[in-house]
């Protein structure tokens, strides 16, 4: 059974989401603070999180960090702050989408519904044409285990990467030098959906040059403006 894990410190907000989700067939965890949301989190049986920014004296966007830091669950933000920027900030640190209050239940079990079918999709590697029994593809100091999923420095310490982030980095190495709309790329990721405003393959593009990019001043995934991005560097195959 699907298990949601709902963090709020109203428990109005707590009581009619635990309805709406459990009328689905959902399995609900109520938490009214970061500290219960950890414990939650321990079991390691949550598929998604919705998650109040702000949390009484706890603030959602450090928890949502501190989650993301942590394991790859998926977070949906809910927030009376509907700017712009706040919504961006929620997705940059690691939210897959962001819902302003006040919203209506049905919007939310829509939105989640959406979020668990594209975290099911992009489960699924990248699109590959058929692979060899290894295949690895280095790229600066940095070697990528397609086989093991495994990505590796210089002196072959592994760096950990969620399962979002590994499949973007293999469709970039798979497509170097070639520009990427963000409408292509979520194509080739399988199943995202997307609206206008989405920013979340923004935000995924954000972690993941963190992650690469911080060995050496070498800028691996360029913007480019307009259209989407690029993976610029040099990648070598080998099987």
């Amino acid at each position: 059974m699907t298990e949601i894990l709902v963090v709020d410190d109203d428990p109005e907000i707590r009581n009619l989401l635990k309805t709406c989700f459990e009328r689905e067939g959902y399995e609900v965890i109520e938490a009214p603070d970061a500290r219960n949301a950890r414990a939650a989190l321990e079991r390691g049986t949550i598929s998604l999180i919705t998650l109040d920014l702000t949390l009484g004296r706890d603030d959602g966007l450090s928890l949502a960090r501190e989650i993301r830091a942590s394991c790859d669950v998926p977070i949906v933000m809910l927030s009376g702050k509907g700017d712009t920027v706040d919504r961006i900030v929620g997705l940059e640190v690691g939210a897959d989408d962001y819902i302003a209050k006040p919203f209506s239940p049905r919007e939310v079990l829509a939105r989640v519904r959406a979020v668990l079918r594209r975290r099911e999709a992009g489960n699924a590697p990248a699109a590959r044409p058929a692979a060899s029994a290894h295949e690895v593809f280095r790229f600066g100091s940095w070697t990528l285990d397609i086989t093991s999923r495994e990505l590796k420095g210089q002196l072959n310490e592994r760096r950990e990467l969620t399962t979002a982030e590994f499949n973007l980095l293999e469709l970039f190495v798979r497509h170097a030098h070639r520009v990427l709309s963000r409408d292509e790329i979520m194509d080739l990721l399988k199943g995202h959906d997307y609206s206008p405003l989405d920013r979340s393959i923004d935000a995924l593009v954000s972690r993941l040059r963190r992650k690469i990019d911080d060995e050496t001043d070498v800028e691996h995934i360029k913007s480019i403006r307009g259209v989407g991005y690029m993976f610029a560097s040099d990648v070598r195959r080998s099987v």
